[in-house]
């Protein structure tokens, strides 16, 4: 496995955010499909531009991003949800990683509730496409168990579906992710490195510095040893007053379990 890191845990502009990462020995990036980067504003030639600028750092993309402010399943706006996750999917082939990350949506345990079918259908045919521009559309983990997500997955006929198992998400929604990870054998094709503390009795569950919170690392890459995961370990940090800082000791964590 190797380690990546999420572009914006940095909370840096894009060009110093790559110098660090390079400075760091860190060799792949995540990076979100936004402002500049969004597939609308990036053309041909700025997608080889972009290449080069991280050839330059000797980077590649481990994923990109694609945030939304709805998920899939919801009706307002969702064919032009449906259309910009097409073209991330696009633009992920032809700038290398051929992987996209998604928060799609909640994942009914019911598959008659409400919002399942429209999720089904949005999903089917961004998956689809994903087959016919080689592309994967990875869902990421934490609102639903892995076994309720590996359930509703199967049910859609496509090879462009995965996973982003994220462990800190699912232990903060209160679902098990070595189990998770387990369950979702085979569907996934990335993985964060995010760390959280649980819920207690005083405390509700937060994310929190890589190495510090109720992950237990050697198990959980145990668990992606058992489950034939040979992909990337990215660093995703989203909160914290000096998160440089964190993620480069998150950096020197990884490498002292990862060989």
């Amino acid at each position: 496995m190797k380690v990546g890191i999420r572009l914006e845990s940095l909370g840096l502009p894009v060009r110093r955010a790559l110098s660090e990462v390079e400075r760091l020995g860190v060799t792949g990036v995540q990076v979100d499909a936004v402002g500049d980067l969004t597939p609308d504003r990036l053309s041909q030639t700025g997608r080889r531009e972009f290449r080069h600028l991280l050839q330059s750092h000797n980077l590649e993309l481990t994923a990109l991003g694609c945030p939304l402010r709805r998920g899939l399943d919801v009706p307002e706006n969702q064919e032009a949800r449906i259309e910009h996750v097409r073209k991330v999917l696009t633009l992920s082939f032809d700038l290398g990683p051929r992987i996209v990350v998604v928060q799609a949506g909640r994942v009914p345990e019911d598959p008659d509730a409400p919002g399942a079918r429209r999720l089904r259908e949005a999903l089917l045919a961004l998956g689809q496409h994903g087959d016919r521009v080689g592309a994967i559309l990875a869902l990421e983990t934490g609102l639903e168990s892995g076994e309720t997500l590996r359930k509703f997955l199967d049910q859609l006929d496509t090879g462009g579906l995965g996973v982003n198992l994220d462990p800190a998400n699912l232990l903060m929604n209160g679902f098990d992710p070595y189990a998770s990870a387990v369950a979702l054998h085979g569907r996934v094709v990335h993985s964060h490195a995010k760390d959280a503390r649980s819920a207690g009795p005083s405390r509700a569950a937060q994310e929190v510095p890589l190495g510090h919170g109720d992950i237990d690392w050697l198990r959980y890459l145990s668990v992606l040893e058992e489950i034939d995961y040979r992909g990337w370990l990215t660093i995703e940090q989203e909160t914290g007053d000096n998160r440089l800082a964190d993620v480069t000791a998150g950096v020197a964590f990884l490498r002292r379990l990862v060989r």
